[in-house]
């Protein structure tokens, strides 16, 4: 009897209040999801330049082996993310059906994340086995328990819209804080430069930022509280639903087939834009590592969103969300415009990411709100509540993305001739390796200068072709994106009557619970 309450303790979660509480925003919302989202975010930008630049990739199999290898993942990924949904909504604890996955995730995450970067010095096959085997690990797995479990945190939070958009902004605080600020700054700036592609470096950074995730996630776990499945506790009927059945729901109600387009071309675009950022500025904008071109891009693109945490909430309030994030992507159309016109003008391309993400504001600080809405508005239609099976579609959708992109972007990479930097340790080794390839240098040679060890990192000046398709992927495809997204959101008026909704679910399980 001693065990058992002793065990309830270490695993139950520190917020015991009824309402959200200033704790859980900072602990749970804020500071606990940085470490995997750091990760992620860093992934994000620079998985596939360690893939084409520092293990040289890119020429493996004719160019074939990073454009499939991604694509085919996702495969495994779909059906990871399925179970996952299908686990959650089976799950009954005292501590809810989603949080318990977080306490996995918490060790899952960092053990993956080291993997990925510990690629054994080998041959061709072993490297791609490697490759395979830590990528699914990471995104099929470790990943997929931690943002599946992650995701449902706002939604299940609290009924409470106002409360739970505003956990949607901390939420979101902490995403734009990794992304924007430590990835987008400190590391051009700072880290890249100094890492250059000496597998050593990268090694021993990744693996610091995996380590770090471990108790960062264990705040999560411990100050987020599930006070939507406490309401719920006897209640649901979702798990007794054949997958079939839960898909059939979803699928059929126009407002999660909206949100659900909504986020596909949203992800479409923005994926395909951050694999694109660290080779736009190093070889359209600016040159390989420099410094300073990619922290210019990062500074007015995180301005805006420092402005956001201020600004989103009372507008989205005062407007309705739906129509503030619809504005939004009028002006991100814009900006994105703007650059594409003038994508090697330092100045205009500023002035256009500085308008686009002024635009992107409210889709980055109100989406899981708008989500939530949407799965409020499906347990009024259905009297279901499918937050694992409605979760499980939207993470398919976020990782499914990454790795068609991934493969898309390299494929597009490898047939318009990309050509990796490389390596060495003097002036004249350099000049003998560039004139027997016919290589030109981005950086006249004689101003070539070694890093700190001695090293020095050669960059080539890419072909036109090559330039073309950087430029398309980080400037271009956000064009048709935001147009695109606009005009979803014209049709997604989940919010009307929304409070009424609420209130007929609520009066339901008063009744119930009565009988």
């Amino acid at each position: 009897m001693k065990t058992s309450i002793v065990e309830n303790r270490i695993f139950a979660s520190r917020i015991k209040s009824a309402e959200v509480t200033a704790k859980e925003k900072w602990l749970g919302y804020l500071l606990g999801p940085a470490g995997a989202l750091l990760l992620n975010a860093v992934l994000a930008t620079y998985l596939n330049v360690y893939y084409t630049d520092v293990l040289n990739l890119t020429p493996l199999w004719n160019g074939l082996f990073l454009t499939i290898f991604p694509i085919v993942s996702k495969i495994l990924d779909a059906v990871t993310n399925i179970l996952m949904g299908q686990l959650i909504d089976r799950t009954k604890t005292k501590e809810g059906k989603a949080r318990p996955w977080l306490l996995l995730s918490a060790v899952l995450v960092p053990v993956a994340g080291i993997l990925l970067f510990t690629v054994p010095e080998s041959s061709d096959l072993v490297k791609a086995i490697w490759v395979i085997f830590s990528y699914n690990l990471f995104y099929s797995l470790a990943y997929t328990v931690f943002n599946m479990s992650h995701g449902l945190m706002v939604p299940l939070s609290t009924r409470d819209s106002k409360a739970r958009g505003g956990l949607s902004v901390f939420n979101q605080i902490t995403t734009i804080m990794m992304s924007g600020i430590l990835v987008a700054l400190v590391f051009p700036m700072v880290i890249m430069p100094a890492l250059g592609v000496d597998k050593a470096k990268w090694i021993t950074l990744m693996s610091i930022l995996s380590i770090i995730a471990l108790p960062l996630t264990l705040l999560e776990y411990y100050f987020t509280k599930e006070r939507v499945t406490e309401e719920l506790e006897g209640k649901e009927a979702s798990d007794k639903l054949r997958l079939s059945e839960q898909l059939k729901i979803l699928f059929t109600d126009k407002y999660m087939l909206l949100i659900y387009l909504y986020f596909f071309i949203y992800t479409t675009g923005t994926t395909l834009k951050n694999l694109g950022l660290v080779y736009y500025c190093n070889y359209v904008l600016g040159t390989y590592n420099d410094g300073v071109t990619q922290m210019l891009v990062s500074v007015i693109g995180g301005i805006p969103m420092g402005m956001g945490i201020f600004a989103v909430w009372p507008l989205a309030r005062k407007f309705g969300k739906r129509n503030v994030t619809m504005f939004g992507f009028v002006l991100y159309a814009l900006g994105s415009l703007i650059c594409w016109i003038f994508p090697t003008n330092m100045t205009v391309v500023l002035t256009g990411q500085f308008i686009k993400n002024i635009g992107g504001l409210p889709c980055a600080y109100v989406f899981m709100a708008l989500f939530a809405d949407c799965l409020d508005h499906l347990e009024w239609k259905s009297d279901l509540r499918m937050d694992g099976a409605a979760m499980s579609i939207y993470n398919i959708i976020a990782v499914a993305m990454v790795g068609l992109m991934t493969g898309v972007f390299n494929w597009m990479l490898a047939k318009a001739g990309y050509i990796a930097p490389f390596n060495t340790t003097s002036i004249s080794e350099a000049a003998s390796r560039l004139s027997a390839n016919g290589w030109i240098s981005q950086v006249a040679v004689e101003n070539l200068k070694p890093a700190a060890d001695g090293v020095i990192t050669v960059a080539i000046a890419q072909p036109s072709t090559v330039s073309w398709v950087i430029t398309f992927a980080f400037l271009g495809l956000e064009v048709f994106t935001g147009i695109t997204l606009a005009i979803i959101l014209f049709f997604l008026n989940v919010e009307k009557d929304l409070p009424r909704k609420q209130a007929e679910i609520k009066a339901r399980h008063k009744g119930s619970d009565e009988e």
